[in-house]
């Protein structure tokens, strides 16, 4: 009965989701508390979802300072050079901007938190995604992707958590999975590669005559102005003045003359920035107060008067709210889960059909399926749940835990696209993106990107066939 329950919630929630008849607030409440119900949890589902959000609590919190950190940091023109520098590597090609996504996106993920690299790709990266009108679900789906496959780094939590798992060294699960690594990128970039090709078509050609004017070559049609979605230039749809000027800054929300501005305090916010990142990696001090220590020098150093700091966190304010809102959502889903046994239930049914004869291929198929599992379970409840037991199943046909310690991380890159992932809940609210939209054309993307790494693993005997 759990286990058709449990897997009933996950469809029923996923068609919510989908279809656009729930928000994934309501989705991520409601859902579970109806069938957690149903499960028999009674009034103990109250203990369930308070759990729950115990265990989320930390990550609500570094959410919420991470926001407000970053925010400043781009209200005080931290960012502003990165993003003029972006502007003159895209000039007039979406597809760049969309192949840069990609890389900026891999290259801050290195920092192995995926908040950290939401936040700095969206504030650099989505203005100008706006301007050239190419659509922000297209960023969502790269940087997603991207941060996905780069979610196995050791200190990034899943390999290090596999490894924890099984009593075995992180780096003998990770150090032989580079070449899948590797893979998986190219695979993520001739993703972009192929999303900018196909934004181009729509767009058509652009013209970037100055920092404030963009123009559709061939229409004479301006793209300066923002506000709404209008039609894609070059279709014929639509009217506006060429040479118009707003007045703002080529990028919304980075106007060159904006009051917050602290240009004499540029070194100071990046040295601040470069050490916060640099304690992050070293893993001294746990992330949430790292980012609260952070934000407060950040709004102290800045913006002194105490006025000052609160039209700060009010102006992010929207993102913060929207993000905790699903983080504590989040909780209910997984304290149902865990709380009334479905996830037991799930793997050890899973664990059960599985043919006899199939247990010399148990590595592959654990790779396999890490993709739902971890998809629909936090990674502590997969790898400290789960693994063990499939390890120990795993033995008896002479597969050794440390190759399926590197199978079981292969499905990080469609984890990382789960509802149940705080970060990529803050991607999409910093996009503007549902849900719904971004999962429809990352989740087969996502898939393929795991599942390649997984054939690499199997193809260069890393992972057991």
């Amino acid at each position: 009965m759990l286990v058709a329950l449990g897997f009933l919630m996950v469809a029923v929630f996923m068609f919510l989701i989908m279809s656009k008849r729930a928000t994934p607030v309501v989705g991520l409440i409601a859902v579970p508390v109806a069938f957690g119900i149903a499960a028999g949890a009674g009034l103990g589902i109250g203990d369930m979802i308070t759990d729950g959000i115990k265990a989320l609590a930390p990550t609500a919190a570094l959410l919420f300072f991470a926001i407000i950190f970053f925010g400043i940091m781009i209200d005080v023109g931290l960012f502003d050079p990165l993003v003029k520098l972006i502007l003159r590597l895209v000039r007039n090609d979406p597809m760049r901007l969309v192949v840069g996504t990609a890389v900026l996106a891999m290259v801050v993920s290195l920092d192995g938190d995926g908040s950290t690299t939401f936040i700095i790709v969206t504030s650099a990266l989505l203005p100008l995604y706006m301007k050239l009108k190419v659509s922000p679900v297209v960023l969502t789906v790269v940087a997603g992707l991207a941060n996905g496959a780069m979610n196995i780094v050791p200190w990034g939590g899943p390999t290090v958590r596999a490894a924890a798992a099984l009593n075995i060294s992180p780096s003998d699960v990770f150090v032989p999975m580079i070449p899948s690594l590797v893979v998986g990128l190219v695979v993520v970039l001739l993703f972009a590669i192929q999303l900018g090709y196909s934004e181009r078509r729509r767009i058509g050609t652009l013209v970037l005559t100055d920092e404030r004017l963009l123009v559709s070559a061939g229409s004479g049609r301006s793209l300066a102005k923002s506000g709404g979605n209008g039609d894609a230039p070059g279709t014929g749809g639509g009217s506006g003045d060429a040479g118009s000027d707003d007045g703002q800054g080529f990028v919304d929300g980075l106007d060159p003359q904006r009051p917050t501005l602290r240009p004499k305090l540029l070194w100071f916010n990046a040295l601040v920035t470069v050490a916060l990142l640099v304690v992050l990696v070293m893993d001294v001090l746990p992330i949430p107060v790292l980012f609260m220590v952070a934000a407060s020098i950040a709004l102290t150093v800045n913006f002194p008067r105490v006025k000052e700091q609160q039209e700060a966190i009010t102006r992010h304010s929207s993102s913060i709210v929207s993000v905790v809102a699903m983080v504590f959502a989040a909780a209910v889903l997984t304290g149902v889960f865990q709380g009334t046994g479905m996830v037991e239930a799930m793997a050890q049914w899973l664990l059960e059909i599985i043919p006899s004869a199939l247990g010399p291929h148990l590595a592959v198929i654990t790779g396999i399926l890490s993709l739902p599992f971890t998809f629909f379970m936090s990674n502590d409840a997969f790898y400290f749940g789960v693994m063990p037991v499939l390890a120990e199943t795993a033995a008896t046909y002479g597969i050794e835990p440390v190759e399926m310690a590197r199978a079981s991380i292969t499905g990080q890159t469609f984890h990382m696209q789960s509802p149940l992932v705080p970060a990529i809940l803050l991607l999409v609210t910093l996009a503007g993106v549902p849900l719904a939209d971004h999962h429809k054309k990352v989740l087969w993307r996502a898939a393929l990107v795991s599942l390649s790494m997984l054939v690499i693993g199997v193809v260069l005997g890393q992972i057991p066939w």
